[in-house]
């Protein structure tokens, strides 16, 4: 796929260019960043220039993850907002929302405007028919970020993410077309509800 370019109220999200290079680089040689995030710790200069001349043109031209670069009006750097996990030529229809936000545009609402606009489209243009996010149990921020978007939590998996070596439990929350008013090209038949607390299956023997 060809890049594409978003707008929102207050940003523009777009390719990563040559020039954004050192701003990247400024932006992931932060600590909180790399807590959570697969970016090389520490991050350099030749890093950045890694990222975004090779890896995101490579995850366009290949349909394997679509990053964009989140700025700005005025061209300053907010953020990455990416998807992967791509599954779009196969009945299950869905990708995953990851980001990360620079040290001095956090708490702006930013990167929640920023995810429902990627979000819209992928919902419109992609026929995504569910879109998931996944984080660190202890990552808050982004918890905040995705429940800002809509996503609804749907529970913690053990060992989900590799980090640094160690597996860690992800949280994991998802957002279908129907959470942002888009119809889905597959019908959804949602299933009743278990108690919280069911009852063990009653044995079949009799004494």
């Amino acid at each position: 796929m060809e890049p594409v370019t978003l707008e929102t109220p207050r940003l523009t999200l777009r390719a990563f260019r040559e020039s954004d290079i050192e701003a990247v680089a400024l932006a992931c040689d932060d600590p909180d960043i790399q807590r959570f995030v697969p970016v090389p710790e520490p991050y350099t200069l030749r890093d950045a220039e890694e990222f975004v001349t090779v890896t995101s043109p490579a995850g366009w031209r290949d349909d394997t993850m679509y990053n964009f670069g989140v700025f700005t009006h005025g061209g300053d750097l907010v953020g990455a907002m990416g998807l992967g996990r791509l599954a779009l030529n196969s009945p299950e229809r869905h990708a995953e929302l990851g980001f990360w936000t620079a040290r001095d545009r956090r708490r702006r609402g930013c990167t929640a405007e920023a995810g429902r606009a990627v979000a819209d489209w992928a919902f419109s243009a992609l026929g995504v028919e569910r879109l998931e996010w996944v984080a660190q149990v202890e990552n808050a921020g982004s918890r905040a970020v995705a429940r800002s978007i809509g996503f609804v939590e749907e529970g913690i998996q053990r060992a989900r993410i590799v980090h640094r070596g160690t597996r860690r439990d992800a949280l994991v929350a998802a957002l279908l077309p129907s959470d942002l008013d888009h119809p889905s090209g597959t019908p959804y038949l949602p299933s009743p509800r278990l108690p919280s607390n069911p009852e063990p299956p009653r044995s079949s023997t009799t004494k």
